[in-house]
């Protein structure tokens, strides 16, 4: 096919375009149904430009309260993974078509475990559970070897799935501990080494069978050397039977290597609240730890009275510890509005996908941005706009005045276009993403 106006072939601006912003990804399964790509687009010296694209600018009120969300229609371009200009629209310019589709963040799953899954191979279902978060560590040991052969394929296809839900950015923990060993870990490097162009991550050196329970402690050691982000942990009571030995070898291994940390946390009783503190009173003597430390899913808050929550939440805002929790997990609500409310930082994730722990997961943070929403009542536009963020990341196109704070010349190339008016119907729709442009690279 030719473009109409330089003679270009499909072919060609595809080349092209690669070799100007330093690779150009798609996926050849639904490129032809893609929106975008028809006789009118082009790519000009390395510029991708669009048009028609919409953009959030401000609130409206009516009597004091946010009825609804401003948008218009801009021209936006895009070079070296930056976004280089955003201007009035320019209907008529020789640029990707838009379509009036709504500009948002890119995704970001900040909990979830690519290096093991089903997903993209062998349907399984999750097998009946015996002796505890022990009886599955057993589970894993026997089935590890075999899920090790082809994790790599596996890790990229489920990248490919979140790819597909408008995610760019995912946080996994991957498994360290002497089942597995480093190989696991060295496996999905592989799968990240091949989507770099597309999707970034960071990783967690995570001990599941324990650091001292399996003796892990050695491994972690070899890996926290490696090309990894944080140092990981899972109840440390429960599996190691000792909470301070553990967490001290933990936070000694991160500051050792300059890492930050992110826990697994199940634990409900009184074992989980003692964790809680610890880490925070361990985290206040470090405070280089400060910013760089997460309690992933931290059910424990779930339990607290609300006088405990608050006391809790403040104390966690404080040290800058963040929590990553899945939404919902089971019939635990955690209490979001009151770590928001305490400025602590809140990420979510998918976790498993289709694997031994968990048959279900979509790939889709936007839906975890609409179950809470459902769950704490969020109907009204501002806190619906408001609940994107946890899809995000904590980036929103407007502040909580109205103020448009998102996208900026100058800011990284990582966004989604939606079928949806703003942000507010984004998350109450869960809209269709039509594509993701991720540091410059164009994922239809």
């Amino acid at each position: 096919m030719k473009t109409s106006d330089n003679n270009m072939s499909r072919k060609d601006f595809i080349r092209n375009s690669a070799l100007a912003m330093a690779g150009l990804t798609l996926l050849p399964n639904i490129m032809t149904a893609s929106p975008f790509f028809d006789e009118k687009n082009i790519s000009a010296k390395g510029k991708l430009s669009l048009k028609n694209v919409r953009l959030e600018t401000g609130f409206e009120y009516d009597e004091g309260e946010v009825s609804a969300t401003k948008t218009d229609l801009f021209y936006v371009e895009v070079e070296n993974g930056k976004i280089t200009k955003i201007s009035p629209n320019q209907p008529n310019a020789k640029a990707i078509d838009a379509k009036g589709l709504l500009m948002l963040p890119a995704f970001k799953d900040m909990h979830i475990h690519l290096d093991k899954t089903f997903y993209g191979d062998q349907w399984h279902a999750v097998r009946k559970r015996t002796g505890g978060i022990k009886g599955m560590i057993e589970l894993e040991q026997k089935m590890l070897p075999e899920m090790l052969k082809n994790s790599t394929f596996k890790a990229e296809k489920m990248i490919e799935l979140l790819q597909s839900k408008g995610t760019s950015f995912a946080r996994s923990h991957v498994n360290i501990e002497p089942t597995s060993k480093l190989q696991s870990l060295k496996n999905l490097q592989k799968a990240l080494e091949n989507k770099k162009n597309s999707f970034g991550a960071e990783l967690v050196a995570f001990p599941q069978h324990g650091v001292f329970y399996t003796d892990s402690a050695l491994y972690l050691k070899e890996a926290a050397k490696m090309d990894i982000d944080f140092i990981g942990g899972v109840d440390p009571f429960n599996v190691d039977g000792d909470i301070e030995k553990v967490m001290d070898f933990t936070v000694q291994l991160a500051l050792d290597n300059k890492k930050g940390i992110d826990i697994h946390l199940h634990e409900t009783g009184d074992s989980g609240l003692k964790t809680v503190e610890y880490l925070i009173k361990k985290v206040n003597e470090n405070p280089s730890l400060k910013g760089k430390t997460y309690l992933s899913h931290c059910f424990i808050l779930a339990k607290l009275d609300e006088k405990k929550q608050e006391e809790i939440a403040e104390k966690l805002s404080e040290a800058q510890i963040g929590v990553v929790s899945t939404i919902p997990f089971g019939r635990l609500i955690m209490p979001i509005p009151t770590l928001y409310k305490h400025n602590v930082t809140v990420l979510t994730g998918n976790d498993s996908i289709v694997d031994h722990w968990n048959t279900f997961g979509t790939g889709s943070v936007l839906q975890k941005a609409n179950l809470m929403a459902q769950l704490y009542g969020y109907s009204t536009e501002f806190l619906l706009s408001r609940s994107l963020k946890l899809a995000t990341g904590n980036i929103l196109p407007l502040d909580d005045k109205g103020t448009q704070q998102w996208p900026k010349a100058g800011d990284k190339a990582d966004f989604v276009l939606l079928n949806a008016s703003c942000s507010a119907e984004a998350v109450s729709r869960i809209s269709n993403v039509e594509s993701l442009v991720h540091q410059g690279n164009v994922v239809f």
